[in-house]
């Protein structure tokens, strides 16, 4: 293996605001045919960096190498002529377009001057399969797919290419054990190719599995590096923190009462819900696990009235009657709280101000003669950003310009201005840092104790096996087992996962 460094920054730095720092003096080393991760708290300049390298921002000072030669892309196009290529953490698949032509949008293969659909359609199959997605349609418009299949394509288009660097900033955000298993050995092979990779996560079971080493981030800076094996994840933990993080521990304790506040009942929608139930307590954290595709986010958009559905029942005590939601409208009238999984598409106002998005579903507690009281308003999301500790440089900045994690934190603090008594939660931690997703857990322990249901999607298995009191899995749009802490395992909850799909071939034959 060549000693030629893939890439070597020195003194990096970036600001957006003038005096604002992103990024201060920051060095960084990656070797070919190396996985080195990058992490640190949101805000501390990853995705900034990784930006930089992938020519969607300019840099304002210090030097980059791509393999000895001085690198400044001036865009997108420039980085990937170079062989950098970049799969973000927010997905920029276009609804309109096929899946194929997401997938080879700057080079589609083309006939006498025209598209050739058949060699469009075989390229994407082949590079649908590299991913496991030989299933998928490639006709089937980039609108149509969820979340989890959307992040596959877009790394699937990443790997289509050819490149000597790629970025992967939080690949596995919205995809379950399996998927995460098929992208690690597509990894691996491209190690053995001599591909370098940088690859950005919060996981930090992930990271000791698929890197070589480590460059933890704070503050624009860097505060450590590291060769995987030589440090621990407590030690990685406290340095991107800058002080020691309170250990991780069980923080699950039974709600007292047995008051069913949420009832769903033979939930249908063609295709999609095939007959859900079940049914969530007051004080309780109810998690929803399942494969990609299994019918999650359709659950709980379906209770949230942003679906139709074709039958069932969506009981609460603010609607006896147990009819279907009509709109997010009558949901929210309904005490109903929807924290999305897409957050950029669904959650915010990007160019709105973070100040405005947090008081977004509140303003008419703070009219008064059809005017917004602006000092109660900007009051009362201070009290939101502080409790949340989110990072921005004020209430006026546009939320498109705050970290991902940041965002989602917006989003979920919006909710806490409201008197709902039912918070949906459709991956809440994706794209969050370590000590943030324990700020999350604590918010969802302190909404349990003040008598909220809440109901929680999460890709990440461990994760709702700690914050949950009990777990419904579904599989193909059906439930498939109910678990309490007493009785499940990993094993028992992903057996069920695949359970919906043998059931199917079971009626078909």
């Amino acid at each position: 293996m060549s000693n030629t460094l893939a890439v070597n920054a020195q003194g990096v730095c970036k600001s957006y605001t003038p005096g604002v720092p992103v990024l201060q003096s920051f060095d960084f080393q990656l070797a070919p045919g190396e996985v080195h991760a990058l992490i640190g708290s949101n805000g501390a300049g990853k995705s900034t960096f990784a930006k930089i390298l992938t020519g969607l921002t300019p840099f304002n000072g210090g030097s980059i190498q791509l393999h000895d030669k001085l690198f400044a892309p001036r865009n997108k196009q420039e980085a990937t002529t170079a062989g950098v290529v970049m799969v973000l953490q927010e997905l920029n698949i276009i609804p309109t377009l096929s899946v194929a032509e997401n997938l080879f949008l700057h080079q589609l293969p083309k006939k006498v001057g025209l598209l050739d659909k058949n060699a469009l359609r075989l390229k994407a199959k082949e590079a649908l399969a590299r991913m496991g997605l030989e299933k998928l349609d490639p006709s089937l418009p980039g609108g149509m797919l969820g979340v989890g299949q959307q992040q596959l394509v877009e790394i699937a288009t990443a790997l289509a290419q050819e490149s000597s660097v790629l970025i992967l900033d939080e690949p596995t955000a919205a995809l379950t054990s399996p998927e995460i298993d098929l992208l690690f050995e597509r990894i691996r092979l491209l190690k053995q190719e001599g591909v370098a990779v940088i690859y950005i996560s919060h996981r930090m079971d992930e990271i000791e599995r698929i890197a070589d080493a480590v460059t933890v981030m704070r503050d624009g800076e860097r505060a450590g590096q590291h060769r995987i094996g030589e440090v621990t994840i407590p030690a990685l933990i406290r340095e991107m923190a800058g002080h020691e993080v309170k250990d991780s521990t069980d923080r699950r304790s039974l709600p007292e009462s047995k008051e069913v506040t949420l009832s769903v009942s033979d939930l249908r929608r063609e295709g999609v819900l095939r007959g859900i139930s079940f049914e969530a307590h007051r004080g309780e954290i109810l998690g929803l696990a399942g494969l990609i595709g299994a019918g999650r986010t359709e659950t709980l958009r379906a209770i949230f009235g942003a679906d139709r559905v074709d039958g069932g029942r969506v009981t609460t005590p603010k609607n006896p009657s147990g009819l279907p939601f009509s709109s997010p409208q009558s949901a929210v009238w309904a005490g109903l709280a929807f924290v999305p999984e897409d957050r950029k598409a669904e959650g915010l106002l990007l160019d709105r101000s973070v100040g405005s998005n947090t008081t977004l579903a509140t303003l008419s507690q703070f009219a008064a003669a059809g005017l917004v009281q602006t000092k109660q308003e900007e009051d009362a999301a201070v009290r939101v950003c502080e409790r949340l500790a989110v990072k921005c440089e004020s209430l006026a900045q546009a939320v498109r310009n705050l970290s991902g994690g940041n965002q989602q934190k917006i989003i979920i603090g919006r909710w806490l201005l409201t008197e709902c008594d039912i918070f949906l939660f459709d991956e809440p931690t994706r794209g969050i840092d370590v000590a943030a997703k324990d700020a999350v857990y604590d918010l969802l322990d302190e909404l349990a104790a003040a008598g909220k249901t809440i109901v929680v999607v999460s890709s990440d298995l461990e994760e709702l096996m700690r914050i949950s009191h009990r777990i419904v899995v579904l599989s193909n749009g059906s439930v498939t087992g109910e678990f309490e802490p007493e009785s499940w395992t990993s094993e028992a909850i992903t057996a069920a996962s695949f359970a919906g799909f043998g059931a199917e071939k079971e009626v078909a034959a």
